[in-house]
């Protein structure tokens, strides 16, 4: 009685055919995850597995992230040596053990944006080049026949304020360990993938907003079309309007000690928000249109904060697709990390009675045992079985070859002759 009680509060009835088997699914796939997890913390596994592994040309481009990592870290000043040694002696404690080891092998390429990111600071000013400050402006004026970015910012209102910052200071830094946790639970396959999609994507970034610094608008308003120094402390732009309105100086102080200041081109943001829409067009198909609408709210949103010209949005959209392309596998592009069709097709099964599965959403990984047995194998009497059944039985007629029943007058699945009332005896 008592269970009956909690299930009812659980799931009420008016919402028994939605929330329920989202959550089924959600729990399935979150068991099906810990069960795929390396449970070993024994760093000899690890060396065993190190031993038996086959090394491929593909292989040497984790050389090029160990020689990056040592240009950076000897580069870092904060924090000072040998302090700074803790990082690789972690790094590499990590990957001895096996269970952190799943996990910090395939986000290598992020470590090594996030290094890069943070140490460019750190790079003598003398030793890089020169700042570009008309570059961008005079390009968008030439490609677009205008300043758009700098009309979006002529109009301003608290309530633009926020619709803007939602998705720039907000969903933006969030969005990317949602999609991560929602690959890891029905999309397996897709998480390693994803992660160096987005790591080299970031890399690539990075390394062009070092080589090829750009002032953001926020710095014309500011200084105008003077020439720009290091020195010059980043600025929050729009964002500043969101500190004024809540009383806070949070994203002020963040962008005012930023690691890289003049990182305008290509907009990062922009390339997060195109290849999270990439992948969930190609996963999720039935979400891309939210997923498109979030990235284009993104893109009118970095130049309404002051953070981006639309060359820079132009710039990351074009990185990200350039990087979906050329690392996600043309199988999982199509969406074929997925079974082709869901159970009810491959089976010839009767449609769902109403309601909105979690179908739709998870994987068919995620579904129950019973669910995953081939039809060949199941009990045609659930009774006789093992205590389980399902809800939907297939036709019989569709598990017999057309050629056996071909030219059969009165065929009946129940015999190859004519089906008779009442049957004869076999006597």
């Amino acid at each position: 009685m008592m269970n009956l009680m909690f299930r009812m509060i659980l799931f009420p009835r008016h919402s028994s055919f939605t929330m329920r088997p989202v959550l089924r699914a959600t729990v399935n796939g979150l068991v099906a995850g810990v069960n795929r997890l390396d449970k070993s913390f024994s760093p000899w596994d690890t060396v065993n597995k190190f031993r038996a592994y086959k090394f491929t040309f593909k292989d040497s481009i984790y050389i090029l992230h160990i020689l990056s990592a040592f240009f950076w870290l000897a580069l870092m000043q904060v924090p000072p040596f040998p302090y700074k040694l803790a990082i690789p002696i972690l790094y590499a404690i990590a990957l001895l053990i096996p269970f952190t080891s799943q996990f910090f092998i395939p986000a290598t390429p992020v470590f090594s944006w996030v290094l890069m990111f943070y140490s460019n600071q750190f790079l003598p000013a003398d030793h890089r080049p020169a700042v570009h400050v008309v570059l961008l402006p005079t390009l968008e004026s030439v490609l677009y026949g205008a300043n758009i970015s700098d009309i979006l910012t002529h109009f301003t209102h608290p309530v633009l304020d926020i619709i803007a910052w939602l998705p720039y200071g907000v969903i933006h830094y969030t969005f990317p360990l949602v999609l991560a946790a929602l690959l890891w639970l029905f999309r397996p396959p897709t998480l390693p993938v994803f992660a160096k999609a987005f790591g080299y994507q970031n890399c690539i970034g990075v390394f062009a907003q070092i080589v090829l610094p750009c002032a953001a608008p926020w710095y014309e308003i500011i200084y105008g079309l003077t020439p720009a120094a290091y020195g010059t402390p980043g600025s929050a732009g729009g964002l500043g309007r969101i500190d004024d309105l809540f009383g806070g100086d949070g994203y002020k102080r963040t962008f005012a000690s930023s690691p890289l200041v003049f990182g305008a081109f290509p907009s990062l943001h922009a390339a997060w928000a195109t290849l999270e829409a990439l992948f969930i067009t190609a996963l999720w198909p039935q979400y891309a249109k939210w997923a498109w609408a979030y990235a284009a709210v993104l893109y009118w949103s970095t130049m309404y904060l002051s953070h981006h010209y639309l060359i820079d949005v132009v710039g990351g959209a074009c990185l990200a697709t350039a990087c979906f392309y050329f690392f996600v596998p043309e199988e999982l592009r199509n969406g074929s990390v997925n079974v082709a069709g869901d159970k009810y097709e491959r089976y010839d099964l009767e449609s769902r009675r109403g309601g909105v599965g979690a179908d739709e959403f998870a994987s068919d990984w995620t579904l129950s045992d019973e669910e995953e047995t081939p039809i060949a194998y199941r009990s045609p009497n659930p009774a006789k079985g093992k205590g389980r059944g399902h809800r939907h039985t297939a036709s019989i007629a569709s598990l017999i070859r057309p050629d056996e029943r071909a030219g059969e007058e009165g065929w009946s699945p129940v015999a190859g002759v004519g089906f008779v009332f009442p049957p004869e005896s076999r006597r």
